[in-house]
């Protein structure tokens, strides 16, 4: 009789046989003693986990660009001072100069400016950022905000903490412990039986700290005058005319607020700063409008400085919706 020929590496089929029968018992018999072990349990739990639910995109996904959105008109009204300049500087004033950015999709600006006859200045500098969050559990809309909301801190105002319901504790009839003369209501243990119900803390947002006279609250670190808006010793001061401090404002995008203060400007010039900063869904815009004065000349008017610079937020808001 001829032998079979063996090849290494290859095992005869009737061995290969006799392994899986010799595999299939063993599982069994593992399988039965391991059935219910806790690791058995963990697997199977995180098998059937759900899938975390992934935050809704910003509404938007590129942005404008900055220099070309305001208007010639507009620009002429900001910045006085260029109906004094010969043509092809007044062109050059008007035109701008675009923010240094590395994703124009994420961030875009343009800043312009021109000097007045009486050696005043006016300058105005846009800033556009649309927010992107890199975690999808949180919107970019949400992102944005905590953005806005810094910068309203920043400009000293307090952002309202929203208080935390009181659970109300249910009514219990005055009850009194064998061998214990305890007073109905008092809510001490062991007395009515029902221990008083303590309100829980207000909680504010991570970095702020509550305002002690209930304005809101303000960034670690900030004057708890900036609770209310009133500056603090040594910072430039805010209007003091009745409804031009800084606020927030209604009516332009999803939340604003203006900024105002007024400081020196070297020697006896002053100079004041506006700001209108707005969100719109995950694009935050904020608007910054300065005028300089020298010598014995009054300082630049609150009021009007404001509203020019609310009426081109308005105006931007308006281009958003383009």
């Amino acid at each position: 009789m001829q032998r079979k020929r063996y090849s290494p590496g290859r095992v005869p089929g009737t061995l290969l046989g006799l392994g899986a029968g010799l595999g299939v018992a063993l599982g069994a018999l593992t399988g039965c003693s391991a059935a219910g072990t806790a690791e058995d349990v963990t697997v199977d739990a995180k098998a059937g986990s759900a899938a975390v639910p992934v935050a809704p995109p910003g509404r938007y996904r590129t942005l404008f660009e900055p220099c070309g959105a305001v208007p010639q008109a507009a620009l002429r009204e900001l910045l006085p001072g260029t109906v004094a300049l010969s043509d092809v500087e007044r062109a050059k004033a008007l035109r701008g100069t675009a923010a240094v950015t590395y994703d124009t999709d994420r961030r875009v600006g343009c800043t312009w400016s021109a000097d007045t006859a009486d050696g005043g200045s006016h300058r105005l500098v846009l800033d556009v950022e649309r927010v992107v969050s890199y975690d999808p559990t949180v919107s970019d809309a949400t992102r944005a905000q905590e953005v806005y909301t810094r910068k309203q801190l920043a400009a000293g105002i307090a952002v309202p903490v929203t208080p935390t319901p009181t659970p109300t504790a249910p009514a219990t009839g005055p009850t009194t412990a064998p061998g214990t003369a305890g007073t109905a209501g008092t809510g001490t243990a062991g007395t009515s039986g029902a221990a008083t119900t303590t309100p829980p803390a207000t909680t504010a947002p991570p970095g702020t700290r509550t305002s002690t006279t209930g304005t809101g609250t303000t960034p670690t670190g900030v004057p708890s005058s900036a609770a209310t808006g009133a500056p603090s010793a040594g910072t430039p001061s805010a209007p003091a005319t009745t409804g031009l401090e800084p606020r927030l404002l209604g009516g332009l995008g999803d939340i604003a607020f203006v900024g105002d203060t007024l400081g020196s400007a070297g020697g006896a010039g002053r100079q004041r700063v506006v700001s209108v900063v707005f969100r719109t869904s995950n694009v935050v815009v904020t608007v910054e409008y300065r005028q300089r004065t020298t010598g014995t000349a009054p300082a630049p008017d609150s009021k009007e400085l404001q509203d020019r610079a609310q009426n081109l937020a308005r105006l931007l808001a308006n281009r958003l919706e383009e």
